[in-house]
């Protein structure tokens, strides 16, 4: 911030297992948005190491860090982040492009995540098309397509009303069962409360990091 340096996240020592549902929550300033950043390979350290997969993307390369994330990381925005334009077919294609999937096997792997996210009936409709689960849901089966170790959402729900959220939470939950490792990133407890492990963040540290015995109880 100008001249003054700010220490957004400060002695973080974490290790999230592979089909771990985690959620990150926090206020504003806690440190999340950096978090977040920092496991989808957005951003990287000043100071630490990370390491994905046993791999260290601390220092890589932008280059290497976009393939990382083309790989192992997909993202689910408050915002949903679709192409306004195009369809939800082609949307979910996408990212398939730029792993150089020819088009008929793009087709059929985004057809297939659609169907997981029960939209296959929807498939050739654009955004303004949609309603906000349902757009909620193209933008979840486009960070499946890749069949990615992470499922990385930020604020999946915030734009969503109630009834939706509980849909689209359910739909959390059942790709968790399935084996998916999901990161959920929130300021709010009764999402996190779906997760079955929550750490606090305050001022760029962890305050609290507890199992969530009522949802394990319930599996």
């Amino acid at each position: 911030m100008g001249d003054q340096r700010v220490k957004a996240l400060s002695h973080i020592n974490l290790a999230i297992e592979a089909n771990e549902y985690i959620a990150f929550i926090g206020s504003s300033g806690s440190g999340k948005s950096t978090m977040m950043n920092i496991l989808g390979c957005l951003d990287q350290p000043t100071k630490g190491t990370y390491l994905l997969n046993n791999k260290n993307v601390s220092l890589l390369s932008q280059n290497e860090l976009a393939e990382i994330r083309n790989q192992e990381i997909g993202f689910i925005f408050q915002s949903f982040n679709l192409l306004p334009r195009a369809s939800a077919l082609n949307n979910v294609m996408l990212p398939l492009v730029y792993k150089g999937i020819a088009l008929n096997e793009r087709k059929r792997l985004a057809i297939e995540a659609l169907e997981k996210v029960n939209l296959a009936d929807r498939m050739s409709h654009i955004p303004s098309e949609l309603s906000g689960g349902q757009r909620q849901r193209v933008a979840i089966a486009r960070a499946l397509v890749t069949k990615p170790s992470i499922l990385l959402a930020d604020e999946p729900t915030g734009n969503l009303d109630s009834q939706t959220t509980q849909d689209i939470m359910k739909l959390f939950d059942d790709l968790h069962s399935e084996g998916q490792t999901i990161i959920m990133v929130t300021h709010e407890d009764d999402i996190a409360e779906h997760c079955h492990r929550v750490v606090r963040l305050s001022d760029g540290g962890v305050v609290e990091d507890y199992l969530n015995e009522r949802k394990l109880a319930s599996v």
